[in-house]
């Protein structure tokens, strides 16, 4: 790798508000001179790069030759045009800058734009480049721009004179629809003697390309936290994608398994509805069997202990909003007045001796004689007395017959 100081000198004149190269000849001259900076900064970690402006009150030196590109790149913001360009002075004044550059192990080297016609004379420029010579100091200039006759033939003059080696270069950049950066790429200005710049400039030329062979576009090679980082980033956001896609999905499953379930429900609640349709229609079909149930169920009732009036008297008030119901528990208040008006002809049964003795007779086992039996038919006899006295004295009313 090259270890190198450089000062780019800048045309800033007013033949930069130009549009033939987009979308002007001097933003394609900032674009051009950003990535120059990166392939030198980038190329080995002790290069140093300068800027100067070579057009408006006269050259000036915006930053002088330092290896942080943050600051190499501000100085391009906010730059003035106007005026002619001084290319001979741009020139003397890049080297001596070179001449107070801090590592005196650096190789000196000056890019030139030269965007502007040339107004300086050739022997002039020829003289400047013998100094350079003289002083070890590469030129590389970029013509671009105004095309006359005698403009290449000056700056051809110029490069003769400084060149030692080959390590002077000369680009002729013609307008049309490629961008400046993008023809320079490929130019030995661009990519400089050392291998560091020519993988930066195959780094870019990929990026310009829409960083074919690299993921993002980015040489992990060159730049290895960009590169994690923007692998990092890639990988987060997939992450966070998935995760948005399953959540998605189980809403969906939720929402599907909601409209299942009122469909069950309305099945659920249909078939009920058919049943009770169903057994609706077997009532209406068997009317004799549902009075026959009920007649049952009523006599049931009737048959309970006393202690259970409360609950029966309960169920009649229930019963009363089904006529059918109503009346049968009505029957089965009848046949219980009825067996109560059968009880004095039961007692008059009882106190007939001869009727009962020929029934104990009948029974297998049975004494009629036995001492114990005659007891107990005397103490029936007794109790039956007393309540045909009062059903005497009480008779039925007409109504209950």
């Amino acid at each position: 790798m090259v270890l190198e100081a450089t000062m780019i000198c800048i045309d800033n004149s007013e033949w930069m508000r130009n549009g033939d190269y987009a979308p002007s000849r001097f933003q394609a001259q900032a674009d051009a001179v950003n990535l120059i900076c990166g392939a030198k900064t980038q190329s080995n970690p002790e290069n140093t790069v300068g800027v100067l402006t070579m057009a408006g009150k006269g050259v000036r030196v915006l930053v002088t030759p330092t290896s942080d590109l943050g600051k190499i790149l501000a100085c391009m913001h906010g730059l003035e045009i106007g005026g002619e360009t001084n290319l001979a002075a741009g020139i003397q004044v890049a080297q001596l800058a070179l001449k107070h550059r801090q590592n005196k192990k650096q190789q000196q080297r000056i890019i030139v734009f030269a965007g502007s016609p040339a107004n300086h004379e050739k022997k002039l420029l020829e003289m400047i480049g013998k100094k350079l010579k003289k002083n070890n100091v590469a030129l590389d200039i970029i013509d671009f721009g105004e095309e006359d006759d005698a403009k290449p033939e000056k700056l051809e003059a110029l490069l003769s004179a400084v060149n030692s080696n080959d390590s002077s270069h000369i680009v002729h950049v013609p307008s049309g629809p490629n961008a400046l950066s993008d023809v320079l790429i490929s130019t030995p200005i661009f990519t400089g003697d050392g291998e560091g710049g020519s993988g930066f400039a195959a780094a870019a030329a990929a990026a310009s390309a829409g960083g074919a062979g690299f993921d993002f576009g980015v040489d992990p090679n060159l730049d290895p936290e960009l590169a994690l980082a923007l692998r990092v980033s890639m990988e987060e956001e997939r992450a966070r994608q998935e995760a948005a896609a399953k959540r998605a999905a189980e809403e969906t499953s939720k929402q599907e398994k909601g409209g299942e379930q009122p469909s069950g429900s309305q099945d659920t609640t249909m078939n009920e509805r058919a049943s009770a349709e169903s057994s609706d229609a077997q009532k209406t079909n068997d009317p004799m069997e549902d009075e026959n149930a009920l007649l049952q169920q009523a006599l049931a009732m009737s048959m309970e202990d006393p202690a259970s009036s409360d609950i029966r008297d309960t169920e009649m008030s229930d019963a009363a909003m089904d006529p059918e119901l109503a009346l049968a528990l009505q029957l089965s208040v009848q046949e219980e007045s009825k067996d109560s008006t059968s009880q004095p002809d039961m007692s008059k049964l009882l106190a007939d001796q001869s009727f009962v003795s020929s029934i104990l007779a009948s029974l297998p086992g049975v004494d009629p004689n036995d001492p114990s039996v005659k007891d107990l038919l005397a103490s029936m006899q007794s109790q039956s007395k007393p309540e045909d006295k009062k059903n005497e004295e009480n008779p039925p009313k007409e109504d209950d017959k």
